[in-house]
């Protein structure tokens, strides 16, 4: 039975893309090799031995850290419907980043729960999810570990979140949505979302949108002060 390796399980208000205002239950997965710079989970990239406790500690964590506990599929649902006080709606599956971890037992089973998992990804990692899954894919182009996007994560996505801080970065995703055209065809389920809330990648963000038909993700849950 494959376990996965979970950083923290929460529950709170979705504020990003499709689902903003959607309650959710976050599960978060450890581990990641992209290496982005101005990444706010940093805790999450490595995979210790000395960082794994039990499940009840991990669950009882109320910050920040790098410690994780390994859990079945079953025992991820079990504590997601717990946190909840029900089964929750939505459950977001998110890292670090989690397609590093085999993800189809899990999202099989999440929608066989009757919740619609949510997987939030890089796209660095070919995907193995469920057909139910709604895939976020925010591109993690040219990170100091050079991981490239993989051309079938970008296939299967259902949205495409890009963070922005400056004006390259609005050129590096008109870039990376030329370069797999033939992947994403026509959709324009493209989300802009301006980098630490700063004023000017707001603007820019704004203005972009609106030059291209495209969507503004601004992180409501950070607006609201919930996790």
């Amino acid at each position: 039975m494959q376990q996965y390796l979970v950083n923290e399980i929460f529950y709170t208000i979705q504020g990003e893309a499709r689902f903003t205002g959607h309650p959710s239950v976050f599960v978060r997965l450890q581990g990641c090799g992209v290496g982005c710079p101005w990444c706010d989970t940093k805790h999450t990239w490595d995979r210790h031995a000395r960082d794994i406790v039990s499940i009840d500690a991990m669950l009882a964590k109320t910050g920040d850290g790098a410690s994780y506990a390994a859990m079945t599929a079953q025992e991820i649902i079990d504590s997601a419907i717990k946190m909840a006080g029900r089964k929750p709606a939505l459950l977001t599956i998110t890292g670090g980043e989690p397609a590093e971890q085999p993800l189809n037992e899990l999202t099989t089973l999440i929608a066989k729960n009757g919740i619609h998992p949510q997987l939030e990804t890089s796209g660095t990692e070919e995907l193995d999810v469920s057909p139910d899954t709604w895939v976020t894919l925010s591109p993690k182009i040219d990170m100091p570990n050079r991981k490239p996007i993989q051309r079938q994560a970008v296939f299967r996505a259902n949205e495409i979140k890009m963070p922005v801080g400056k004006q390259r970065d609005v050129e590096v995703l008109k870039a990376f949505l030329q370069e797999f055209r033939d992947v994403i065809g026509p959709r324009q389920n493209i989300w802009l979302q301006p980098l630490s809330q700063n004023p000017k990648a707001t603007q820019l963000c704004v203005d972009t949108a609106m030059a291209n038909g495209w969507h503004l993700s601004m992180q409501t849950h950070k607006y609201i002060g919930v996790r």
